[in-house]
């Protein structure tokens, strides 16, 4: 959601629309100070929210226009309103469905930005060129692994410098799971989806033979045929780990010869997938980077390309305002199924909703999944809702689309890049330390504080907007890194080295 003109105080506070009972402390606010017509009652911790007139008991708590949460107890004005006097109960969503769904104004193609990307054979295209080494099950995790290290160490990398580096994407399933289960597949379409990522040029899957996740039907599933970018071993197939390490070098060799012909032309940004992602997120997430990242991802619909909302449990309280963007009632209602098998899933697993937000999120201000997701679902700006996918689902629609994940950074990029993600956004308060390969992510941080102290890690200040710095100027700059990044500039996690323990696929459904 994007806020309304700020009402800001000489004790710096943020009042975010017309009717709300909370402020947001810019900076921690001493017992005492005046901001919004009251009094604080005690500190307030910054990014934490301060009750700017009474809020009697069972009544709602409202920030951004919309229920976050009900008062646990009488709540004086000027008092902390946190988890210690916040409570989530059930409450009717106003369910309205396509009613703000609006025909997208694309630029004419003419107009229409564009960067520097690998075109495929099929037509996609990437913004890094990767070989990747999959594993069927977690039995070859090593030595996928071990495939990658000796390639490394043997230095002829150097030789390839069209290539952006070798990637075993291991993980820690492939058995002992039901092969006709929801889970199965799952896993199925992930790996596929990693396999026709345009930013991975070859693949070579690597097996141990006896697994649930048996290659072979996979390949079938997808039409995979073997050849100079996609190959497939086992190691009880080839005789053991140090013989399938050898025969996976040479193959490996073979394939940089082939990845290294790619070569960047230029390309029209509706070519870009752009997976939406936060993590770490605080007080601020709501109110910069969050709403600048979706004034980015409009710009980028404009544009003609697409842009992916996830993390379902983190819309959860929010959908209400996403199914009235929705392209259809269908698609409204697609994604409302979607809250009710979360509902039911936590339910089932004795868990419940608003166990998100973290620690971290409510140290940082967050009190409830309510309050988190308002902020959350600001990353998909304000276009068009014209698809729901499920996880790591293959998509095929331009513009803004959702897909089902879980909140958990790591499965629900994972979900996203196998859905054609080919560039990522990731915003943060407390300092996520995060990275995506084959798809490359911009850190977004959320508050200049952190952005100073982990400036290793971070590529854009947003914290500047609480000083004045414009929404809409910011999410310029933000979608101009995009192009940049796109085109072989090097983020701070790449720089860093991050992405190959990022691989993680949603594993859902007993383990035998």
């Amino acid at each position: 959601m994007q806020p309304d003109t700020l009402k800001t105080s000489s004790a710096r506070s943020l009042c975010l629309r017309d009717g709300d009972n909370v402020a947001v402390a810019i900076d921690a606010l001493a017992a005492g100070a005046l901001v919004q017509g009251v009094s604080a009652l005690c500190r307030i911790p910054r990014g934490h929210k301060i009750a700017t007139r009474l809020i009697a008991r069972n009544q709602p708590v409202l920030k951004f226009g919309q229920v976050i949460g009900h008062a646990s107890t009488d709540i004086p004005a000027g008092d902390w309103v946190h988890e210690h006097n916040v409570e989530v109960h059930s409450f009717a969503r106003d369910y309205h469905f396509a009613e703000d769904a609006r025909p997208e104004h694309l630029l004419p193609e003419t107009e229409r930005a564009t960067f520097q990307g690998f075109r495929r054979a099929n037509g996609s295209v990437g913004t890094r060129n990767y070989v990747a080494i999959l594993t069927s099950v977690n039995c070859s995790a090593t030595v996928a692994r071990f495939i990658a290290q000796e390639i490394e160490k043997s230095g002829i990398l150097a030789d390839y410098p069209n290539v952006d580096g070798i990637i075993p994407l291991v993980h820690g399933t492939g058995c002992a799971l039901d092969t006709k289960g929801e889970g199965y597949k799952i896993l199925k379409r992930t790996q596929w989806g990693y396999a026709s990522n345009p930013n991975i040029a070859a693949v070579l899957m690597v097996g141990l033979g006896c697994e649930a996740f048996q290659i072979n039907p996979w390949k079938d599933a997808y039409g995979i045929n073997e050849g100079e970018n996609f190959r497939t071993m086992t190691i009880q197939d080839i005789g053991g780990t140090r013989k399938t390490i050898a025969a996976g070098v040479e193959v490996i060799k073979d394939m940089l010869t082939v990845a290294n012909k790619a070569r960047r032309e230029t390309v029209p940004a509706s070519e870009l997938v752009l997976a939406l992602q936060c993590g770490g997120s605080d007080g601020y997430s709501g109110i910069t980077a969050n709403p600048a990242l979706g004034i980015a991802a409009d710009i980028l619909v404009r544009h003609g390309g697409t842009a992916i909302l996830s993390e379902t449990p983190e819309i959860y309280g929010a959908e209400h305002l996403l199914t009235r963007r929705a392209a259809t009632v269908e698609v409204g209602q697609k994604l409302v199924q979607l809250i009710e098998w979360w509902e039911d899933y936590t339910k089932r697993n004795r868990a419940e909703m608003n166990n998100n937000p973290s620690p971290g999120n409510k140290a940082g201000g967050l009190t409830t999944i309510l309050e988190k997701s308002l902020g959350a679902a600001a990353k998909g700006g304000s276009t068009t809702l014209q698809a729901v996918y499920r996880y790591a689902e293959k998509v095929t629609q331009r513009g803004f689309v959702f897909m089902d994940t879980p909140g958990f950074d790591p499965v629900a990029a994972t979900g996203q890049v196998a859905g054609g993600a080919n560039i990522l956004c990731f915003t943060t308060g407390r300092g996520s330390a995060y990275g995506c390969k084959p798809t490359p992510s911009i850190k977004l941080a959320t508050n200049t504080t952190m952005f100073e102290k982990m400036i290793e890690d971070m590529d854009v200040n947003c914290g500047d907007i609480l000083d004045g710095a414009s929404i809409e100027e910011k999410g310029q700059q933000i979608f101009e890194a995009i192009l940049a990044v796109a085109s072989g500039e090097r983020t701070k996690s790449e720089t860093l080295g991050y992405g190959d323990a990022e691989f993680v696929p949603w594993q859902v459904g007993a383990v035998m």
